[in-house]
């Protein structure tokens, strides 16, 4: 069990709660707002009860809940990327995983994997890349576009929760 090293999270009021894990799930505080609303003690203090807590919040949200929480997350080394649009932790996502290091034809084979995957599953590809690097991420998309939508959309859920716990860690 760890606990958070600059912040203890049941001490928090809800407003102050909900604007330091607003974005854990990418654009989507609306996860902080009801972890806080299950009510705070010593659980939401060590990192994996926190996570714990907001996974099982994403996983028991509505379909139509998750499918948008999906579509808030960017295509990797997408155009928004390459627009400087990220949130911060996209980008350092990204870059962690040497996304920004593609060469043109590694940024060309990644559109074209956003488009062909967006086309068949409807929402973008979703990978924890922290750890992994361009290569391994080319690799698990051409592996994943020839899942079914119902194990794609598994797997997405089972990613961000995989990206929330990477986000939760440093706090």
């Amino acid at each position: 069990m760890s606990r958070f090293q600059t912040l203890t999270p049941s001490s928090l009021n809800r407003e102050a709660f909900v604007a330091t894990f607003a974005d854990i799930y990418e654009h989507s505080p609306w996860v902080a707002e009801k972890a806080y609303d299950l009510g705070l003690d010593a659980t939401v203090d060590d990192i994996d009860g926190l996570h714990q807590r907001m996974a099982d919040i994403l996983l028991s949200a509505s379909r139509d809940q998750q499918l948008a929480l999906i579509n808030a997350h960017p295509d990797l080394a997408g155009k928004a990327a390459i627009r400087g649009e990220l949130t911060a932790s996209s980008t350092s996502e990204q870059a962690g995983a040497g996304i920004h290091e593609c060469t043109a034809e590694e940024f060309a084979r990644f559109t074209e994997l956003n488009d062909a995957y967006k086309a068949k599953f409807g929402f973008p590809f979703i990978k924890a890349v922290k750890g992994s690097n361009r290569h391994q991420i080319l690799a698990a998309f051409e592996e994943r576009i020839h899942n079914s939508p119902e194990q794609e959309f598994a797997t997405a859920l089972a990613e961000i929760n995989k990206i929330a716990l990477f986000r939760l860690q440093p706090l």
